[in-house]
Parts: structure tokens; sequence; C-alpha cells
């Protein structure tokens, strides 16, 4: 009986035991989750849905960034950017937009004019487009000067006191007279075989620098009395390399590259007499803005034929012949010297028109030209 007792208090004091272990263990586990769910609360939530109250803040940061970076924009805006006065209410409209406003003008066109790939066509004469309206306009283009000036001539016309073919501009209001009692006057003489140089020595031996080019000459450079001499012309194009590498002398080059290989800028007066040439060259220097480089252009006219490489019937010859003349024009060049010789023969295309002579040798000044 006494062992039994004994039985029984065993067993209730251990089940005592487990039900205070029991007890203990929720009260630990209910402390642990009270903890838990206080420090998750505190926190971001790092996965699953957001709540509302961290959509909020993030709504409000971002809100917050957005008006910082819309104000450092306006700032910069404001302190860099130097636009014109406007009123209120255009001001504010620029202020609210993130882009800057546009220009209010076109940008303004470079100095130096870029290359082009063909020059510009005047309109025909006439509707009927026939060959004596277009000579017609053409004739009378290049026989009317279009600005007076005092001239320089070359020796035997001033001796003889006769109409000199060629003349250099000697007017205060150009740049030319200045250039030489300065002595920073250049001239560029193109010609073939033995011309007439009377014009040359006289810029010469006023100061000129003056550089004469024939490919007939038989050494590279030749210094001559106060002129240079090169064996070397202008042309409308650069020769190929492969011929320049078999003949290891090129005698001709274009015009830009024969200021470049010389280290000029700009030349005073350039005198060409290019037997027929003239149109390309004269065509290629409008294309590549070289005109721009050049206070005087004296150049003689062939009209006899079209010229080397240029095409079609009579009456678009004529047409494309007054429209590179009319591109001179646009260079601001103005005609002020014209001359034919009464010796040569009254051909036009081969033909007997107007009776106009088969040369003109015209002189132009640039107006604009101030190197």
């Amino acid at each position: 009986m006494t062992k039994q007792w004994m039985d029984m208090g065993r067993e209730r004091l251990t089940r005592g035991l487990l039900l205070r272990l029991g007890v203990l263990l929720t009260a630990v586990c209910v402390c642990v989750h009270v903890y838990l769910e206080t420090s998750w609360r505190g926190a971001p939530t790092p996965m699953g849905r957001p709540t509302q109250s961290s959509q909020n803040r993030g709504q409000q940061s971002r809100t917050k960034l957005e008006a910082e970076e819309r104000d450092r924009s306006i700032k910069r805006r404001i302190s860099y950017v130097r636009t014109p006065k406007k009123d209120s209410q255009a001001r504010k409209r620029d202020e609210d937009r993130e882009e800057p406003s546009p220009l209010c003008c076109a940008p303004l066109r470079p100095h130096r004019k870029s290359p082009r790939w063909r020059i510009d066509l005047e309109p025909w004469a006439g509707e009927s487009h026939t060959l004596e309206e277009e000579a017609k306009r053409f004739l009378n283009y290049i026989t009317t000067p279009q600005v007076s000036c005092a001239s320089l001539t070359g020796e035997e016309a001033a001796e003889e006191r006769t109409k000199a073919a060629w003349a250099a501009c000697l007017d205060p209001k150009y740049s030319l007279t200045h250039r030489i009692q300065g002595k920073h006057c250049r001239v560029y003489s193109f010609g073939l075989g033995v011309d007439d140089r009377s014009l040359e020595r006289s810029l010469a031996r006023a100061g000129c620098e003056v550089h004469c080019f024939d490919p007939s000459l038989k050494q590279p450079h030749l210094q001559q009395a106060e002129m240079w001499l090169h064996r070397l012309s202008v042309d409308w194009r650069d020769p190929n390399p492969a011929i320049v590498a078999q003949r290891q002398h090129a005698n001709t080059k274009k015009l830009a590259t024969i200021l470049n290989d010389f280290g000029h800028r700009q030349v005073d007066v350039l005198k060409a007499d290019m037997e027929s040439a003239e149109w390309k060259i004269l065509e290629n220097l409008v294309l590549e803005g070289v005109l721009d480089s050049v206070g005087q252009l004296l150049l003689e006219l062939h009209l006899h034929w079209a010229g080397f490489e240029v095409g079609g019937d009579d009456p678009s010859v004529v047409r494309y012949w007054f429209s590179v003349l009319k591109e001179v024009e646009h260079a601001n060049f103005r005609l002020f010297h014209v001359n034919s010789d009464p010796a040569k023969p009254h051909l036009f295309l081969h033909k007997n028109v107007l009776n106009a002579s088969s040369a003109y040798t015209l002189s132009w000044v640039n107006t604009q030209w101030k190197p």
C-alpha cells in the first residue's frame, strides 16, 4: 500500500514538472513572437507586397527627388544659358519644361563656304531657248562694266596710249593700292608659252611678289628680274596619283592645291589665259570657294567653241557660260574692265553671231575682299 502511494506521488510530481515546463516554454514563445512582430513593424519590408505606409513614404521620397532635380535643371539653365529677354508667361513656360527652348534664329552661315558639287544654272534668257537670245544676254553682260576703277595697265599700252587687254584696279576704295604700299601684294599669272607680261612687270616694280606659271618651262623654278617663274599651270582637277608617280612631276594642279603647296593664303591679283580651259577652272574656283582668297580676277574668255569638257547644244553652252559668270558676281566680284582684240576672228561657237569676237579679256574686283 505504501509503495502504491509512493508511485502515485512520483507520477503527480512528474506531471507537475511537465506542466510547469510547458507553461514556461509557451511564455518564452509568446515573448519571442512579440519581439519579432515589433521589429518587423519598425523596419522596411524587404519582400512581398509593400505596406501602405511604405508606399506613401516612397512616393514622397520620389516626389522630393524630382522636385530637387527640376530645381537644379532650372538653375543650370538660368545660370549658363543666355537667352533674350521674354515676357513673364514665356519665361514661366520655359521653366516648366525640362528641355531648353530652341534658339530664336537660324544659325549664322560659316565664313568659309563649303564645297559644292555643281553650279546653279540661271533661267533661260527667253521662252524659245534659242542661241540668239542666250548670246545677246551673255554678250551684253560681259561688255558692260559694273564698277568704275582707276586702272593700272601694262607698260607697252601706257607708252602707246592704247587700250590694254590686261588691267588691274588701283582704286583706293579697294585693297590693292594699300597692299602695294604695305609691300604685301602678291600676284599669280597663268599662261601658256610666251605671253604679254607687261602688267606683271609693272606690278613687280611697284613692289608686288609676282609668280608666273608656265608648264612649258625647262626648269621647275626660275627667278627672272623681279618675278618668279614656275613650271606649273592651273587646272580644274589635280593629276592622277598614278600619272604623277610615272612622270615624277605634275605640271598642272588646282589653284587650291597650288596655294597650299606654296604656303599662300590669298592672292591679290590672279591673271589667267588658259586657252579654253577657263570655264572649267572658273567653275572649280566657284565650287570650292577659292574665289574668297582672290582680290582681283583677270581672265581671257575664248568663245569660238564650248571649251574643254563643256557639253550640250549651243544655247545650253551659252547658258552655262552665263551661269558661271553670275556665280562669280554672287561671290562679290564686279566687272571693271573689258577688252576685245579686233584682230581676232569674229566667231561665236563657230558662227557669226551678233558680230561677236572670239576672245574677250575681262577684269573683276572683289568688292568685299579684306586680306
